[in-house]
């Protein structure tokens, strides 16, 4: 379809694929001329897709046009680097393996919500009268599900992680054996932790000094033990150093060696891709746009600037920080945008070109478990619905279009899923074309029946060894920045729920947005579960509903992730209230930084 009203109205005119292409490819070629290809950029994250439908004929395309690169920053970026860097993405522990623990530390994650498959296997540990602790603002699970609770300031989880630290090296603790002969880099990560006294880092994180002692002297007790981090705790300005500290303890204790025992971020990294054995993408140097300040690159922060976009597999009008400053971009006449989408999101009514998309029900694909170790092959279960194109699809005849003439530009879906599977392997063994393309899962082989961190699954880090401070930390390893606002009293979280995840759940999963704050705080300002607030700081504003509820930590206030804007009063939501700085490590979104105010909606 092709825009006929102002943008965000959603007025549209029915258009051939034909002419959408051709309209496509003459504006790049246009803008490519007059500003240089870099004022192109295209702008997507994950949605539902996989190896196949994003980051291949996609990447491809972009790169031959010369377009600038996209930092893919909104979630996990600080995490992944951090994994990276210290111990080489080496594969986790199994969920099923959680089941041996005796002491089990859930740490910014909310299985409940956005990790399901996991919960049957805490519950059997639990029955097996392992400890578990849970440090989230926000209690999800309940006193006869957990041991513990330690209900932390959002942000604070770097300081409470190295008073864990000192705790532990102060009571003997620490493993020197295992250090000496699996670590380098030690000693930055202590001398931190000597800063952070658990007195110190109890009042920082408003929470009890005896429970922080408690959880360290539980986990280094305990054989063996687990921690799961989960992202949660990254979305923050200490969040890539918070999960540089999380991640090792359980290295400084010796961990490692027994099954249950280490740490689980996400598995995905036990699967490799090489599609640069099918295409050459290594001359794609252009400049890198980090997605989560598309705000203010919109608005005249880039050059050359922006002059056409093109998303897909993500809906920025609701997803990124300082949503005001995306919307005003969105809302350029001189900016020329492409969405491709299943439906009509809220970005969609931005687009002046509007390409309907298949879902994973129409299309191949092969996607890789972030948690469990297996990859499963997807293949189209319905006929495209109307005229909706895959991915692929769509880039090749884009491709086509600009006269690139690589060859992947003319594979059929069925041929670039073959084509993947070629190059694609399973903690080194290959990928299984007739399992994958029978629309089934492959589990990966290891020497057990699952990895065990440190005797069959390794650092795959250069020398071998874990590094407990990774240049990835940047030049101020392990500083801290001190939470806290003058302006605003309350920290504002966005956390994934059993209803939303993300925002491809947003249409019909959240038809009402509401606000939830802690009795003390509703108290004191006189609100009421099921009043209309307003919910502000110096960056927008969100109207909706209240709701009161002492699962959420005193000081803190809880919008859900991922909803659309219908859902609240004013057609805001929680990302209106979000800063667009990002966290040293890999600049990812810090959207717990935010600091509000509530008050009744007069």
């Amino acid at each position: 379809m092709r825009r006929v009203g102002p943008k965000g109205s959603g007025q549209y005119a029915r258009i051939e694929w034909d002419d959408a292409i051709a309209d496509i490819t003459a504006r790049f070629k246009h803008i490519t001329e007059q500003w240089g290809a870099e004022a192109i950029l295209p702008y997507h994250y994950g949605g539902s897709n996989g190896l196949l439908t994003d980051g291949f004929l996609d990447d491809l395309f972009f790169a031959r046009l010369g377009a600038s690169r996209l930092a893919k920053t909104l979630c996990a970026a600080p995490a992944t680097a951090v994994a990276i860097g210290m111990y080489g993405k080496m594969p986790g522990v199994a969920f099923e393996d959680y089941v041996h623990a005796k002491c089990i530390i859930i740490w910014g994650a909310n299985p409940k919500a956005s990790n399901i498959h996991l919960v049957p296997y805490l519950r059997r540990a639990k029955e097996r009268g392992a400890f578990i602790a849970v440090v989230d603002p926000v209690r999800n699970l309940s006193p006869n599900e957990v041991d513990l609770h330690l209900a932390v300031r959002p942000g604070t989880d770097l300081a409470v992680a190295l008073a864990m630290i000192g705790a532990l090296k102060e009571g003997g603790e620490l493993n020197q054996a295992f250090l000496k002969q699996h670590a380098n880099n030690v000693d930055p990560i202590l001398q931190a932790a000597s800063e952070w006294p658990v007195d110190r880092a109890a009042v920082e994180a408003g929470v009890s000094q005896a429970d922080l002692r408690h959880l360290a002297r539980v986990f280094a007790r305990s054989e063996p033990a687990v921690i799961r981090c989960g992202w949660g705790v990254e979305r923050n300005r200490n969040g890539g150093q918070a999960v540089a500290a999380i991640l090792a303890l359980p290295a400084l204790l010796g961990k490692f060696g027994v099954r249950g025992g280490g740490y689980t971020l996400s598995n995905s990294g036990a699967a490799v891709c090489r599609s640069d054995k099918l295409f050459d993408t290594t001359e794609w140097n252009t400049r890198s746009v980090n997605m989560t300040q598309l705000g203010g690159v919109l608005n005249g922060a880039a050059e050359p600037p922006i002059k056409a976009l093109f998303v897909y597999n993500c809906n920025p009008a609701v997803t990124v920080p300082d949503q005001r400053a995306v919307l005003r971009g969105l809302e350029r006449e001189d900016l020329f945008t492409v969405v491709h989408e299943q439906v009509m999101t809220d970005t969609a009514k931005y687009a002046d070109i509007l390409l309907p998309a298949t879902t994973f029900l129409e299309h191949w694909d092969l996607r890789v478990s972030y948690g469990s170790y297996a990859v499963g092959g997807v293949r189209p279960v319905v006929a495209p619905r109307g005229e909706s194109l895959s991915n692929p699809e769509v880039f090749a005849r884009l491709g086509q279009a600009m006269g690139f003439d690589d060859e992947a530009f003319s594979w059929d879906p069925a041929t670039a899923f073959r084509t993947l599977t070629d190059v694609v392997t399973l903690h080194s063994a290959p990928a299984d074309f007739s399992t994958l393309a029978a629309g089934k899962s492959q589990t990966y082989r290891f020497p057990e029946p699952t990895p065990v961190q440190l005797d069959s699954a390794f650092p795959l880090t250069a020398d071998g060894k874990i590094d407990l401070c990774p240049p990835q930390l940047g030049a101020h390893p392990f500083s801290y920045h001190r939470v806290g606002s003058s302006e605003y009293p309350l920290q504002l979280i966005s956390p994934a729920t059993s209803r939303l995840v993300s925002s491809t759940l947003g249409e019909f999963n959240m038809e009402k947005l509401r606000a939830s704050l802690h009795p003390s705080d509703a108290e004191v300002r006189g609100i009421a579960s099921g009043e209309r607030v307003r919910i502000f700081n110096h960056l927008g504003e969100v109207i909706c509903e209240a709701e009161v509820s002492d699962r959420v930590k005193p000081g803190v206030v809880v919008l859900p992730k991922g909803s659309w804007r219908k859902a609240s009063l004013n057609g805001m939501t929680t990302t209106a209230l979000c800063p667009a700085h990002v966290n040293e490590v890999a600049g990812g979104a810090c959207y717990n930084d935010a600091w509000v105010e509530v008050e009744k909606d007069r």
